[in-house]
């Protein structure tokens, strides 16, 4: 692994385990087996670094999240999907998220104390509400969810629970109370779908 990438990869590792603010770049260095030298080399700064995680984060979240979901014709199903991947793809990968999720370690300590840090983080979170809400969209024109149905709430709602079931496995790691978060999720999109869902529902 290229020096650079290691840096990246090990500073992500520790920022969600205890947060950027709570990593120095001495723990960066020490986790890399670099030195300051050859950090600098790479990164101009501790924030310079973090929108280099940051990126690489949000490219691994597309790629375990998203995976397979152009697959599946059914915009129901592909939110099914995408909440399966959530939990079993993203919040359980360990080898690069050991704390949990990154973005919610972010939003918690950026809130206040770095909120140009947290315009970067809302963007990312921002976009995945409007793709909830695209596909559920999708849904209603295609008749499987009723029209009675607010794409918008129901996006939130979604958005709300994933969140909580982050928080929820980033204190305890117990992969019971996250299965039951999330198949909580889908058994709320498989009650107000049209569609025949019994297959996903718990």
């Amino acid at each position: 692994m290229l020096l650079k990438n290691k840096i990246i990869h090990e500073a992500q590792k520790l920022f969600s385990l205890n947060g950027f603010l709570s990593t120095g770049i001495n723990d960066i260095i020490n986790a890399a087996g670099t030195s300051k030298g050859g950090f600098y080399n790479h990164f101009s700064s501790k924030e310079d670094l973090f929108f280099a995680v940051l990126a690489g984060s949000q490219s691994i979240w597309r790629e375990k999240v998203l995976d397979s979901i152009d697959e599946i014709n059914s915009p129901t199903e592909k939110i099914i999907k995408i909440l399966h991947n959530y939990r079993d793809r993203y919040l359980k990968d360990a080898e690069n998220f050991p704390g949990g999720c990154i973005f919610i370690t972010f939003s918690v300590e950026f809130d206040d104390t770095n909120p140009h840090l947290m315009r970067e983080v809302n963007q990312g979170f921002d976009g995945f509400k409007r793709m909830l809400t695209r596909l559920l969209d999708e849904a209603i024109d295609l008749g499987e969810i009723s029209a009675s149905n607010n794409p918008e709430t129901v996006a939130g709602m979604l958005f709300t629970g994933m969140l909580g079931s982050s928080v929820l496995y980033g204190v305890a790691k117990d992969n019971y109370t996250l299965d039951l978060s999330i198949d909580s999720l889908v058994e709320f999109i498989c009650q107000i779908s049209n569609k025949q869902m019994e297959e996903y529902s718990a």
